[in-house]
């Protein structure tokens, strides 16, 4: 069968329904890495797909954290605290052994929230969870790195927690999707997502590339790929087989970005013993293949950038909002019938637009974000500025972060004025 036959015999079968709250995440540990430094990645999917970031004044610790634009407050999918500590979740769909009625789950958010106000540590989270009253609302994965060396997952259920020790794997990394080791195996979900992700940081390892990879490398390679190693696809690698033989689209299901897909966020965690305002949180709001990864300081004040944490998506002034127009108009095209399950990835992998692809606009744009933001983070980092201006030149740099994004994707909202991309 030829390679163009076999993408064609590929989408035929991957027709099928798909969970929307299906995260996928790692965390790697700072064992691991060169600097000492721990990673913790999400790429978020879910139903609320307008997203922002949010700077909040917590009880003990102030902290930033991913949110659905129009929460009221006191909820958080993925955050970091100014006592370095951190939290993320992913949903799991083999603990809940209850009956616990619906109306009294889905508390996650509010759990993490709750811990970024309090906790400095994974002890200081463990000791929360054992003094929380039961029955928590949560049937979720919630992943936890501190500024003390610390690196863990903990499978939590309505009643109990498993902890996995990040820094006692032989590999020094645990990738997550939506089932639970200590779950009933038969329930389990993401399965396949967990082994095209597996498999990419497998490869890195052996070839040594953990050691020093970055946030915008586990962008790159994870949020914006197109592989599935149940079916033996990558359409990154592939792009020019599979676009001068197909029409370019292709079924959305079990690749790491989907339709469903709000953010993709990574946390770049202090050293054991490290000071806690060196964590960064990376954050690209929207569908990874037409959104752009920001840098932001995790202070006690706020200096998350306006366009970061604006709302709603429909204002084209804010990273949510374009990257939802960019979606709707080169990814993500028809709600007829079966048509809303497929990508098109002409725009993504491709040049049918007489534009570079998405992928390398957002490369771009990366590129100049991180050109005025690394020398001035390293002079941080370094300690040849103090923490006051180090914050204070970020909100002068922040402000064309922005402009980055247009500017890298001018080609594409040039062409034929808002509302018609194409």
């Amino acid at each position: 069968m030829s390679s163009v036959w076999k993408y064609i015999a590929v989408s035929v079968l991957m027709l099928a329904p798909s969970l929307s709250d299906a995260c996928t995440a790692v965390i790697i540990s700072g064992k691991k890495t060169a600097d000492g430094r721990p990673l913790m990645w999400k790429n978020r999917d879910t139903d609320c797909l307008d997203n922002s970031v949010r700077h909040f004044k917590g009880e003990k610790y102030s902290f930033v954290g991913l949110v659905n634009s129009d929460s009221p407050g006191g909820e958080v999918w993925i955050g970091a605290n100014t006592a370095g500590f951190s939290i993320m979740n992913t949903a799991s769909y083999c603990l809940k052994n209850d009956d616990i009625p619906a109306s009294r789950m889905d508390r996650e958010g509010i759990l993490m929230y709750r811990a970024l106000e309090i906790c400095a540590s994974l002890e200081d989270f463990e000791h929360f969870l054992d003094t929380l009253s039961r029955p928590f609302g949560v049937e979720a994965n919630f992943g936890c790195i501190d500024a003390h060396g610390g690196a863990a997952w903990y499978e939590t259920g309505n009643y109990s927690y498993y902890k996995r020790d990040v820094n006692s794997t032989g590999n020094g990394y645990i990738v997550v999707t939506n089932f639970s080791e200590s779950g009933e195996p038969s329930r389990w979900r993401g399965v396949e997502r967990w082994t095209t992700a597996c498999n990419i940081f497998g490869e890195m390892d052996g070839r040594g590339e953990l050691r020093d990879i970055s946030p915008l490398d586990i962008m790159d390679s994870l949020s914006r790929s197109y592989r599935n190693d149940v079916t033996g696809i990558d359409l990154v690698r592939d792009a020019d087989v599979f676009l001068s033989g197909t029409t370019g689209l292709f079924p959305d299901l079990d690749f790491i970005p989907r339709k469903s897909t709000s953010a993709s966020v990574v946390v770049q965690g202090v050293e054991d013993g490290g000071n806690p305002a060196s964590a960064v949180f990376w954050a690209a709001l929207g569908y990874p293949a037409v959104s752009v990864t920001v840098p932001v300081p995790v202070s006690e004040e706020d200096h998350v950038p306006s366009a970061l944490s604006g709302f709603p998506s429909s204002s084209s002034g804010t990273f949510c909002g374009l990257s939802s127009r960019l979606k709707d108009e080169l990814v993500f095209t028809s709600e007829v019938s079966n048509m809303s399950k497929y990508v098109d990835l002409r725009f993504v992998l491709g040049d049918a637009g007489r534009c570079i692809p998405t992928l390398a606009c957002c490369r771009q744009a990366e590129a100049a974000i991180t050109g005025s933001f690394m020398p001035l983070y390293r002079k941080f980092v370094d300690g040849d500025i103090a923490e006051g201006e180090y914050l204070e030149f970020y909100d002068s740099i922040s402000a064309g972060f922005f402009s980055s994004y247009t500017d890298a994707f001018g080609c594409y909202l040039r062409r034929s004025g808002p509302g018609n991309i194409r």
